[in-house]
């Protein structure tokens, strides 16, 4: 079992910037691939950035060039560093570990790959 706590939301103008974090526990963090994904009021949940378990990055091409997944395995967390922020960024940031194996085979915008998530941390961006 895998449990996932995010923090690091909150309400920021347009613009700024913030930092998400997920903690992991219950699990050997590493090496498994996690992921963010977001939901806006009335939209599905979408793929934001994800990390495999090499390290590669995966992000979106809406936050390409903006956003930024990293993260520590020694403190076992996951980061999204969020720059340039619209109001089109504002969801709900939900962190996910990918549980499908191989992890080789890692596909970071199947939502069914994932098998544990957190309870998300709003995001607000302002106009």
């Amino acid at each position: 079992q895998v449990q996932l706590v995010e923090s690091g939301g909150g309400l920021v103008q347009a613009g700024g910037s913030l930092r998400l974090s997920c903690a992991a526990s219950g699990r050997t963090f590493s090496p498994y691939p996690m992921a963010w994904f977001r939901q806006a009021p009335g939209k599905e949940r979408d793929f934001v950035g994800g990390i495999g378990w090499s390290g590669r990055t995966y992000h979106a091409d809406s936050v390409k060039g903006r956003f930024a997944i990293s993260r520590d395995n020694a403190q076992n967390t996951l980061y999204l560093q969020m720059n340039s922020l619209k109001p089109e960024d504002t969801a709900v940031y939900y962190c996910a570990a990918y549980h499908l194996l191989p992890y080789s085979d890692y596909v970071p915008g199947n939502t069914n790959g994932y098998g544990y998530w957190g309870q998300g941390t709003q995001v607000t961006v302002s106009s």
